[in-house]
């Protein structure tokens, strides 16, 4: 049997933090294992705890959410990590991107939708909310301005199977190369178009590629 995947719930509201326990403890697959109040205590907790997914609010006292992404990042952390929060401010949302956050979720939601959304992540995909999808493609438009006529057609290949939600080694299975392969294609296309991350790369896909 497989062990559930583990999350983290980091709100400083007890009820919040509670009704999605509530709500994740119906699913077989999916098991919470700690609670943070705070930043602070979610970077400490996670340390300890490794969990494979982090339920992040933004709008916490001291160290909101995309500063503590920022400091778990700069940790080593390497799990996923949603904001789950009432902002849906541009800037939030590009601060959220650039330091490595795997989706941006409004608390407004249904609540079998978020668990559509944990599942989805978990397998590798960009989740945000439906509302968001063009405040973020502005949010993330390259700066340097590069064109996805820049890019090799196996790039591109890359970038469109990145954008569905493969892993490289799904992506690498698809077109018959070494996932090692694929990460350089990664590496590459990152440079060209000036992003940082493969979210911020299927954000841009979504907006260029068609």
């Amino acid at each position: 049997m497989t062990p559930p995947n583990t999350l983290l719930l980091v709100d400083d509201h007890p009820m919040m933090r509670r009704g999605i326990r509530q709500l994740i403890e119906l699913e077989a697959d999916l098991l919470v294992v700690g609670e943070a109040n705070n930043g602070e205590e979610a970077c400490a907790q996670v340390k300890r705890l490794a969990p494979d997914l982090i339920l992040l609010d933004n709008n916490m006292p001291q160290l909101n959410g995309v500063e503590t992404l920022k400091r778990l990042r700069e940790q080593g952390y390497q799990g996923k990590v949603l904001l789950f929060t009432v902002s849906d401010a541009e800037s939030d949302v590009r601060d959220a991107m650039r330091f490595g956050a795997d989706g941006y979720l409004l608390k407004d939601m249904e609540p079998e939708h978020l668990i559509e959304r944990l599942r989805e992540a978990l397998r590798g995909g960009l989740v945000v909310s439906p509302e968001l999808t063009t405040v973020l493609a502005q949010a993330l438009r390259s700066p340097q301005g590069a064109s996805s006529l820049d890019l090799t057609e196996r790039e591109r290949q890359v970038l469109k199977m990145i954008a569905g939600g493969l892993s490289n080694k799904m992506v690498g299975n698809k077109l018959g190369i070494t996932e090692g392969t694929v990460k350089v294609h990664v590496k590459n296309l990152l440079h060209k178009l000036g992003l940082r991350s493969r979210v911020e790369a299927a954000v841009w896909a979504m907006e260029n590629l068609r």
